[in-house]
């Protein structure tokens, strides 16, 4: 017994006696682990977005004009309008057979752009050309009886004169004669009237074929084979008015509307810069057509219109475009060049508390240039320190964008 309650003490536990401590060297290592992980990390995220570049967009710094250069007194938006435009249409009613254009085409004058059902105007030429043979008929028909009454009323003249018939005889063949002679201008007449008929449905006859009356672009496709054509708004909504929409290219321009209070600052010949909403750094020379001598009185704006100086395919109808009325160029000496280069607005931006741009460099990587700005020309500025001329600028860069940063330019960075 005394052997087995010694055996049950030493299975007792002994809860007097303070617990074992952790080992201090797990918990080392476990901290380390964790350490170079977070440093890992940390090190690969820099790797990565480091080496991502920025999309951007970018323009040219361009050299202050000399002899040409003025500064903007008026800016203003408006459209590009076209002054020769046409819904060609039929002028009589019918049914489409063909039509040969399709929005884009180039046309010339008096191209075919389409043709209507012909069935009516060929019936009714050949009813004129019918009433026409009939005419000449009677015309033969009364020329050979007159060609009788006259060699009649010869014979007959004769007998009298040796009185071997009587005069009222010759006198009836006399009067016989001259109806038949009245007969025969009444049917030449006639004649003259079917072959103006005819001509009238030949007339009919063209004008089944619609016709382009002036060269240009054809801008809206609006009827198609089968459907019905008129030249006026017969039948409701069922029957078209015209075939199509052609524009004279050579005719655009812009019309913008000035405020009432700044219109006295435009000129007739003013020179005008205008922008394109769809290409920004496109500048186009124009020049006032003219100030429209009437005011709308809603918006207490007057119109003016403005030629533009370039033909160019981009140039389309009802296009957004921004203008500016620029000074009168005037001859400027040497030491009066404009100095500086001047980039668009969008390309400056604020860094330190001084106005800075970015410029590409390497065609890869970006350098902070502090600028000393001049005057404002429109959409653009002057810049009389901080750029070269030629040198690529970035335009709208990101709050985050930085020195010796990594960019990508081109055609992913436009459609950004």
């Amino acid at each position: 017994m005394n052997a087995s309650a010694e055996l049950l003490k030493e299975l007792r536990i002994d809860r007097s006696a303070p617990p074992p401590s952790p080992s201090r060297k797990g918990l080392w290592i476990t901290l380390i682990i964790v350490l170079v992980l977070a440093l890992l990390g940390a090190g690969a995220w820099l790797v990565l977005n480091r080496a991502r570049p920025v999309q951007v967009r970018t323009a040219t710094a361009m050299a202050m004009g000399g002899d040409n250069a003025a500064a903007s007194v008026l800016d203003a938006t408006g459209y590009v309008v076209a002054r020769r435009i046409a819904t060609v249409s039929a002028q009589i009613t019918g049914r489409v057979e063909e039509v040969m254009i399709e929005e884009g085409q180039r046309v010339e004058e008096g191209q075919i752009l389409a043709r209507l059902d012909p069935i009516n105007a060929d019936a009714e030429r050949n009813l004129a050309q019918s009433q026409l043979a009939s005419s000449q008929s009677q015309v033969e028909n009364v020329q050979a009886q007159l060609t009788q009454a006259e060699a009649e009323a010869r014979r007959l003249d004769s007998l009298v004169a040796q009185q071997l018939v009587s005069r009222s005889q010759y006198d009836q063949q006399v009067a016989t004669r001259n109806a038949l002679r009245a007969q025969l201008q009444t049917a030449r007449r006639n004649v003259q009237v079917a072959r103006d008929q005819l001509k009238i449905s030949d007339i009919g006859k063209d004008y089944t074929v619609v016709r382009a009356p002036f060269a240009g672009v054809i801008t809206a496709k609006s009827a198609q084979p089968g459907e019905i054509v008129s030249p006026l708004s017969a039948g409701g909504g069922f029957t078209r008015t015209g075939i199509g929409t052609i524009v004279d290219m050579d005719s655009l321009e812009v019309e913008v509307d000035v405020g009432e209070a700044y219109i006295g600052r435009v000129q007739p010949k003013m020179p005008v810069e205008a922008t394109l909403n769809a290409y920004p750094d496109w500048k186009i020379p124009a020049e006032v057509i003219a100030v429209i001598p009437t005011a709308d009185r809603g918006k207490a704006t007057v119109k003016v219109r403005i030629a533009l100086k370039s033909r160019d395919p981009r140039i389309v109808p009802e296009m957004g475009v921004n203008v500016s009325f620029l000074e009168d160029a005037k001859p400027q000496q040497a030491s009066q060049q404009p100095q500086g280069v001047r980039v668009p607005v969008a390309a400056i931006t604020e860094r330190d508390g001084a106005q800075a741009a970015f410029v590409v460099i390497d065609d890869s990587h970006v350098q902070q240039r502090t600028l000393k700005p001049g005057a404002t020309l429109a959409n653009d500025r002057q810049i009389l320190g901080g750029l070269q001329a030629g040198e690529t600028v970035v335009l709208d860069p990101p709050p985050t964008l930085k020195d010796g940063d990594k960019v990508q330019t081109g055609t992913a960075a436009d459609k950004s």
